[in-house]
C-alpha cells in the first residue's frame, strides 16, 4: 500500500517536471495588445502579430523568475530521480524522505518565480496595457507549484509511515548489566 502512495507521488513529480518544463519554455505567460495585434511573451521572448523576438532588455525580475524556474526544475528532476530509485534500492526510506524534500522545494521555488512574475507584472505592465492577461503557460506553473506540492507531501507521509510500520532494529543482549 505505501509503496503504491509513493509511486503516486512519484508520478506527480514526473507530470510537475514535464509542465514545468513547458511552462518554462513556452512564450504564453502573458497576452496583451499592442497597437492592435496580438502580443504575448514568456521568460525568454516576446511575440507581436505572431513575430517572436528575444527579450533584448536585462530586467531582473525577468532574471529571478528564470532562475526560480530552473531551479526548480532541477529540483524537481532530482525528486523524481530518487523517488524512482526508491522503488530499487535497499535505502528506500531514505530516498523516498530526500525525493519528498526535493519536490516540496521545487513548489516552492515554483511559487517564489510565480510570486516575482506576477507582482511586476500586475504594477507594471497592467498599468500599461489595458487589454492583458495571464495566458497557459502561466497556469501550468500554478499547477506545477499544486502537484510538487501534493507529491512532497505524499512522498513525505510515506517516509514517515514507513518508518512508523518497520520494525525496530534487533538488539541482541549484551549480558552487562
Amino acid at each position: 500500500m505505501l509503496f503504491n502512495l509513493a509511486g503516486g507521488g512519484t508520478l506527480s513529480g514526473v507530470t510537475a517536471l514535464l509542465l514545468l518544463i513547458i511552462s518554462t519554455a513556452t512564450d504564453y505567460w502573458m497576452q496583451y495588445r499592442y497597437t492592435g495585434s496580438p502580443a504575448n511573451q514568456g521568460l525568454w521572448r516576446f511575440c507581436i502579430n505572431y513575430k517572436c523576438h528575444v527579450h533584448t532588455i536585462t530586467v531582473g525580475f525577468w532574471d529571478a523568475t528564470r532562475t526560480f524556474m530552473l531551479l526548480s526544475i532541477l529540483s524537481c528532476f532530482a525528486g523524481v530521480i530518487m523517488g524512482l530509485s526508491a522503488f530499487s534500492d535497499g535505502t528506500k526510506n531514505k530516498l523516498m524522505r530526500s525525493a519528498g524534500i526535493a519536490l516540496l522545494l521545487s513548489s516552492f521555488l515554483t511559487l517564489f518565480a510565480l510570486a516575482i512574475y506576477t507582482g511586476v507584472t500586475v504594477q507594471f505592465f497592467g498599468k500599461r496595457y489595458i487589454d492583458w492577461s495571464f495566458s497557459w503557460s502561466y497556469i501550468l506553473g500554478w499547477v506545477a507549484v499544486v502537484l510538487t506540492l501534493t507529491g512532497g507531501v505524499i512522498q513525505i507521509y510515506t517516509y514517515q509511515k514507513n518508518t512508523a510500520e518497520s520494525p525496530a532494529p534487533n538488539i541482541p543482549d549484551s549480558g552487562i548489566q
